[in-house]
């Protein structure tokens, strides 16, 4: 099978993972795998900000577990070392689907590394509130820009979970 047909059918949504801060030079492909996602009109306009400082990575968990009404000590992220965060301007008609393809492709490439990922939603609301504007400013980003989602990654703690059937359905054709 296609090795990238096997890996849209095998990557599954990781809800544990172990502590451990996978390569640098993993993350870096995950990235770049991210930036060459498809845009509107070719724009190439979502950001990522990637997070490997373990104080702040627990900050944003603590903001995402607030934001989402978990308790205390929740970890929406579920322990990853690594969150990568994907915004995109403000202005972008079509910011969110942009914004998405950019995480579709890093979840990917994490799996395609041997490392686990979860699409973690919120950061809409953070990134709504001038604390985190002011962390984007911080980070020389200009402009202002929209959340889409968190790309949590790292090594999974266990065993991947196995895909579900799929629903049928689904398909309509129109021949």
């Amino acid at each position: 099978m296609n090795e990238i047909i096997k890996a849209i059918k095998e990557r599954r949504s990781i809800r544990k993972f172990k502590p451990d801060m996978p390569k640098r030079e993993d993350i870096d492909v995950i990235i770049e795998a991210g930036l060459y996602a498809a845009s509107g009109k070719g724009s190439q306009s979502p950001i990522i900000v990637a997070v490997t400082n373990r104080e702040l990575r627990d900050k944003i968990s603590r903001d995402n577990c607030k934001i989402g009404g978990w308790n205390e000590g929740f970890d929406p992220f579920y322990g990853a070392p690594v969150i990568l965060i994907v915004l995109s301007p403000e202005d972008n008609p079509n910011n969110v689907k942009d914004g998405s393809l950019v995480i579709g492709n890093m979840m990917l490439a994490a799996h395609s590394l041997g490392l686990g990922s979860i699409w973690i939603n919120r950061a809409d609301a953070e990134f709504r509130t001038e604390e985190y504007r002011k962390l984007l400013a911080d980070l020389g980003v200009e402009g202002k820009y929209e959340g889409i989602g968190h790309c949590a990654i790292g090594y999974i703690d266990g065993e991947a979970p196995k895909p579900a059937p799929r629903r049928e359905g689904r398909v309509y054709w129109a021949e």
